[in-house]
């Protein structure tokens, strides 16, 4: 009796142990799910006016509102891309923080190899903010150049640009001598009186949604999102933008800035292949 009593708590025992064995093993196998299938993204940038590339430095447009002007070169940031998925999930590219810095004299600023991995499936629609958002655009994030000279000066806002448009117009009477202008995009202000009594800031960044942006990401497949700047938008629609009126320089100018920002939602078109 003793004998069988000992032997039946032995087997219980036996499969106490053998019980968590069995639970974790089955837990495990639950967990080992096949690899994720994910594809991968490449940005690429490209800058036109009028459907063209832009010929730099050379005295050849005219903008809505009829102001001839050149192009000398473009710096910019575009931020928190996103991805949305037709299951309803949506991506946020978090390479590099999630902030992107293009320059047309930097050719390697003109496309980036993204490291994130990218769900397979089908996609609805990409955005991004141009600029950098409040949270993110804080003084002495990047201490190196390129990145590092588009700050925005502290007593203006801090952080750093959103966009240098620079370049040059042949103001009304002039034939030959043109006037520099810097289309700046960053902390707007608001004044009791200016320029010195600041009261309140303004961010410009904005939200653009991009037409034509769905596609489809297969397993170990590599798509490459071109983003062309359309620079003409910036100086058309919803509002004829005009430098006689502006001036060369609006980094004090919330209200030249507030234009260009609410034009900046048509600069943009993207072909996904």
């Amino acid at each position: 009796m003793i004998q069988t009593i000992v032997y039946r708590r032995a087997w219980i025992l036996a499969a106490i142990l053998f019980l968590p064995s069995f639970v974790i093993t089955s837990c495990c196998k639950t967990d080992d799910n096949e690899p994720d299938r994910t594809g991968r993204l490449k940005l690429a940038f490209a800058h036109n006016i009028n459907g063209d590339q832009i010929i730099y430095d050379t005295l050849v447009y005219q903008n809505a509102a009829g102001n001839p002007y050149l192009v000398s070169e473009i710096q910019y940031f575009i931020s928190d891309i996103l991805l949305y998925g037709q299951n309803g999930s949506i991506i946020t590219i978090e390479d590099s923080g999630g902030i992107f810095y293009v320059d047309t004299d930097i050719s390697e600023t003109r496309t980036r190899e993204i490291t994130d991995k990218i769900p397979a499936g089908n996609y609805d629609s990409v955005s991004f903010t141009f600029g950098i958002s409040a949270q993110k655009n804080i003084s002495g994030r990047f201490v190196n150049p390129p990145e590092s000279y588009m700050f925005w000066p502290e007593n203006l806002g801090g952080g750093y640009h959103y966009m240098k448009l620079n370049g040059k117009w042949l103001e009304p009477g002039q034939t030959s001598v043109t006037t520099p202008f810097n289309c700046h995009l960053g902390i707007g202000q608001i004044y009791y009186s200016y320029p010195d009594s600041i009261i309140g800031f303004v961010h410009n960044d904005f939200r653009v949604s991009l037409p034509g942006s769905a596609f489809i990401m297969n397993e170990d497949q590599q798509k490459v999102l071109s983003l062309t700047m359309n620079v003409e938008e910036w100086f058309r629609d919803p509002y004829i933008y005009d430098f006689n009126y502006w001036g060369g320089s609006i980094m004090q100018n919330q209200e030249a800035m507030d234009q260009l920002k609410k034009n900046g939602y048509n600069v943009f078109t993207a072909i996904i292949q």
